[in-house]
């Protein structure tokens, strides 16, 4: 190993030391304060590396990983993500009586194993990444075992996985076989010349997506998504709806691109397919919900379907917009996730519409900033989510791809419907019980509140100047 592929994976040992520091911690002396700091010191501080290291010119170390623009932005995305998640959870678990600090282990292992991903370029670092991503997040799914659907969401969760992990490895098997190599380089190079995919390649790719389909909730493959949020603490349910999702869909657009999968219309077809279904029936089983983890479920499978139509457009301008729509994605989906964790007491997560009743009269700046969240959610414009769309649709308009951008127009209209739901339920007048009083400590509260207003600031500030985040986002992916 030279200097410089040193210097390139410095971030993965990063985190990984930190696990291993807070582990020898844990086993000194347990403070969830003291974890907490280095949790998050460990997160900033590979931030700080990457932008500050970061070098212009793409890095290979071969045959694994690849350091470019693309992989660089979408790293330092996830590790400010999971800063974010990490200061909710800080608040969220100062109020429960298990054990607290082995969480934060567990949640700096997903994010590396979701780092892992972004610069994967072989099947092998792919299916390594993969892995330390889910099986971190069985435990952490399953941590608060004392709820009644705790166990039932890591056992549904672990299920899911380990059947989506068995198609991966047999698609992988039979691309190897066809190809004789697990480098997406070297597939890309075996497919030079075909104008059809051979049909065991194509088997192949096939059985990968079904694996692929179940990591991302899209249908059909979303059965398990709903329990999961659901039974999931409410930090862990806001990183698999971020940070777990957004590192499969970068690997997703390397490799179809390295491929240039867009010349085949199979592949086209399917994913169109895909799509098309996860908006449509995303959104349709958000209406019947009353149960606002259950909502954010499968609000999540159709925004995956809206992310598809960027990346089935492909291109620099395709990429473009997948990296500006995970931005908004991650901003809200945390900020969503975040109000409710704060509003979450020992007992239960406050998922239920009643929990909401009134809280614009009751916490007025708490309800103001969900509503932000959840009309950014639904396209409303002044909000990044109305922007991330707008991108989406322009990436889908440039490439012709007529259909997918009506169908996204049009489940957009729709998905408005379940947001404003919400937004309703919290300028009812409630006359019920009043609210419990606080007993943590003030600085548990400061904490929260101050994420939840940088979350908000950084909401507003991308959807009402744009431009820098798209400067940045140029500057790194083309590099």
């Amino acid at each position: 190993m030279s200097k410089t592929d040193f210097l390139n994976i410095v971030p993965l040992f990063i985190l990984t030391s930190s696990a291993i520091l807070i582990m020898f911690s844990i086993s000194v002396k347990r403070n969830h304060k003291m974890i907490y700091v280095i949790t998050a010191l460990s997160l900033v501080a590979d931030f700080i590396y990457i932008v500050q290291y970061n070098a212009k010119i793409k890095w290979v170390i071969e045959p694994l990983f690849v350091f470019d623009g693309f992989a660089v932005f979408n790293m330092g995305l996830i590790l400010m993500t999971a800063l974010a998640v990490t200061m909710i959870s800080f608040a969220y678990f100062e109020q429960r009586e298990e054990r607290k600090e082995e969480y934060y282990i567990l949640l700096i292992l997903a994010t590396l194993g979701a780092c892992v991903l972004v610069i994967s370029k072989h099947f092998i670092s792919l299916f390594l990444g993969l892995e330390i991503l889910s099986v971190s997040l069985y435990s952490m799914i399953a941590y608060l075992r004392r709820r009644e659907k705790s166990d039932e969401a890591g056992l549904k969760y672990l299920i899911m996985a380990a059947f989506s992990s068995a198609f991966i490895l047999f698609g992988m098997a039979l691309v190897y076989a066809q190809c004789g190599s697990l480098e997406f380089n070297g597939i890309a190079k075996y497919l030079t010349g075909y104008t059809q995919i051979p049909i065991l390649l194509l088997t192949g790719f096939g059985l990968m997506i079904v694996g692929i389909g179940f990591k991302l909730s899209l249908v059909p493959f979303h059965m398990w998504a709903a329990d999961v949020y659901e039974g999931a603490p409410a930090p862990v349910t806001a990183f698999i709806a971020t940070v777990s999702k957004g590192g499969v869909i970068v690997l997703l657009v390397r490799f179809f691109t390295l491929i240039n999968g867009y010349q085949y219309q199979s592949l086209m077809l399917i994913f169109t397919a895909i799509a098309i279904a996860s908006m449509f029936i995303g959104n349709f089983l958000a209406l019947r919900q009353r149960n606002v983890k259950r909502i954010l479920a499968y609000s999540s499978i159709s925004h995956i379907g809206y992310v598809l139509v960027a990346f089935l457009a492909g291109g620099s301008m395709g990429v473009e917009a997948v990296s500006f729509y995970l931005v908004a994605y991650f901003i809200t989906t945390v900020g969503a996730f975040g109000i409710l964790s704060t509003l979450s007491d020992h007992d239960r997560d406050a998922d239920h519409m009643e929990d909401y009743q009134g809280l614009l009269w009751k916490r007025p700046w708490t309800a103001a900033i969900l509503s932000a969240m959840l009309l950014s959610l639904a396209g409303i414009p002044l909000t990044a989510g109305f922007i991330g769309k707008f991108y989406l649709i322009a990436a889908g308009v440039n490439t012709d791809r007529w259909l997918l951008v009506s169908m996204l127009a049009l489940n957009s209209a729709i998905g408005l419907f379940y947001y404003i739901r919400i937004i309703a339920v919290m300028f009812e007048r409630h006359e019920g019980e009043e609210e419990r009083q606080d007993v943590l400590h003030p600085s548990v509260y400061i904490i929260s509140g101050v994420t939840m207003g940088m979350l908000v600031a950084l909401l507003l500030w991308v959807g009402v100047y744009p431009e820098w985040m798209m400067s940045v986002i140029r500057t790194y992916v083309h590099n």
